[in-house]
């Protein structure tokens, strides 16, 4: 029997198919303003029919509409138009864009070379590996301590710490137990003191033996008793140091001074700029919505190509071309204005439902969920996800993400929806309020939130607090 048959099969399938211009759509909703402006530009550079109206200028007309192309490309008088390449000035464009040595040398003698700017000269911060590898670079040792030195710092984590073990580091290289730990007492006294620790206690003794060596009282503690020292029980500490209070108090100030993560000042994220897409503005009493879009280039057609479309002005490849750029330029600008029109409508959506927090603060946000949203505007949920994604609002309350208006419903005060968020914070303030020295459980907490109304479970409140990053009650306690 002959597998290899050729055969012809019929089949009826479903398949969704995003064409060029919805892909494009979808890519442009997501991007937030600093990264709308930068596509634009990369856009005006590469399709030559994109200009950007001059901002005296903006009251020109966009050619926006799709049945421009037809117009243009219909109904062209009889006689021939004047040729638009006459009005390019090519001399000036090969000496500008294709500067051959030959150009420069027929150039004048008085122009002035440019110059790097002043930001190239600036050096890029350096990482703790760098910090590291110099260091290593002047160090005195054998090759195989080297080679064993940096493969210590290129297993450590962003905190400092080394996450490989001495013994996986040796059989990676075939090398000697002796020769590991060598390197390993060779980079743990390298800058910041305390680097390339295996656990918090080996990094505290670090940095004690080499910003105070002579102080015996601080590295007992940290030896025997940091279990008493992260519960506070300085008087459990003093006992087992037999010592007073005073002295165990100032030894436990010390080890606080210490950095149990010496990595990250090398290794910090650099702050990311934030400029808000919307503005929340209250005028005549009522809410509004203002897209911040001053300095996003505003596009039009250029007129210029625009009559490269007219029959005899060019030949049939220049206007195929020059066709397809329109084309995907009109695209381009519907679907920045879609987006712009999607934001508003969400945005407005938002206002409709969260006039209170914007009123009152934090404590009057509602609950509210992006399928709301979506079903209200009549959008799938998808778009209202990514129409609030990395973008920002400026309110009143500061500038605020817009995926923070959304937040799930639990159940409040006499019955009544209230925001996860709400509940968070309102268990954050029954924590900060309460004795240091009896630290409220997380079943009295539950007591008090049931007594106002919000009934929660001592499981949901447990979570809640591990969600806000607080300690247990024994972890809470301070005892004098």
């Amino acid at each position: 029997m002959n597998y290899l048959a050729p055969k012809l099969h019929l089949r009826v399938a479903q398949k969704q198919i995003l064409t060029p211009g919805l892909v494009q759509m979808v890519s442009v909703l997501a991007l937030n303003r600093l990264e709308l402006r930068e596509m634009i530009n990369q856009e005006i550079m590469a399709n030559p029919v994109l200009e950007e109206i001059p901002e005296a200028d903006h009251s020109a007309e966009n050619y926006t509409d799709e049945a421009f192309l037809k117009k243009e490309t219909e109904n062209v008088p009889e006689t021939p138009a004047a040729n638009p390449f006459d009005e390019f000035d090519f001399a000036s464009f090969f000496t500008q864009y294709l500067d051959t040595g030959a150009a420069r040398a027929s150039g004048s003698e008085h122009e002035e070379m440019e110059r790097p700017s002043f930001e190239k000269f600036l050096s890029s911060p350096a990482s703790l590996a760098d910090h590291l590898a110099w260091q290593l670079s002047v160090a005195i040792c054998t090759e195989t301590v080297r080679k064993i030195a940096e493969a210590i710092i290129g297993n450590l984590d962003e905190n400092g710490y080394l996450t490989a073990t001495l013994a996986e580091i040796g059989e990676s290289g075939n090398f000697s137990t002796e020769d590991v730990e060598e390197a390993l007492a060779m980079v743990q006294e390298f800058d910041p003191p305390g680097v390339a620790a295996r656990d918090l206690q080996e990094c505290l003794l670090l940095q004690v033996k080499a910003l105070d060596p002579q102080n015996t009282l601080v590295q007992q503690i940290i030896q025997h008793h940091l279990k008493l020292l992260q519960n506070n029980h300085l008087k459990e500490l003093a006992r087992e140091l037999n010592c007073a209070v005073d002295v165990a108090k100032h030894a436990v100030d010390v080890i606080k001074h210490l950095d149990p993560k010496p990595g990250l000042r090398y290794n910090k994220i650099e702050p990311r700029l934030v400029e808000p897409d919307v503005q929340f503005r209250k005028e005549d009493g009522e809410w509004q919505v203002f897209m911040n879009d001053d300095d996003v280039p505003q596009l039009r057609l250029s007129p210029t190509y625009r009559r490269l479309l007219v029959r005899d002005a060019a030949d049939r490849d220049v206007r195929n071309y020059v066709k397809e750029r329109f084309t995907s330029a009109i695209q381009l600008m519907k679907n920045i204005e879609q987006r712009k029109q999607t934001i508003l409508r969400v945005c407005h959506s938002i206002l409709r439902r969260q006039a209170d927090y914007l009123d009152y603060g934090a404590d009057h946000l509602r609950p509210m969920m992006i399928k709301e949203v979506a079903e209200e505007i009549g959008v799938h949920p998808s778009t209202v996800s990514r129409a609030v994604a990395n973008k920002y609002v400026h309110t009143p309350q500061g500038v605020l993400e817009l995926r923070s208006f959304f937040s799930e419903s639990v159940n409040g005060p006499q019955g009544s929806e209230m925001s996860l968020l709400s509940l968070k914070r309102r268990v954050k303030q029954i924590i900060e309020q309460e004795d240091a020295a009896h630290p409220l459980t997380d079943e009295q907490i539950t007591k008090k939130l049931n007594d106002e109304g919000i009934h929660v479970t001592r499981r949901t409140v447990a979570k809640y607090r591990e969600d806000l990053r607080i300690p247990s009650t024994h972890r809470r306690r301070v005892k004098a």
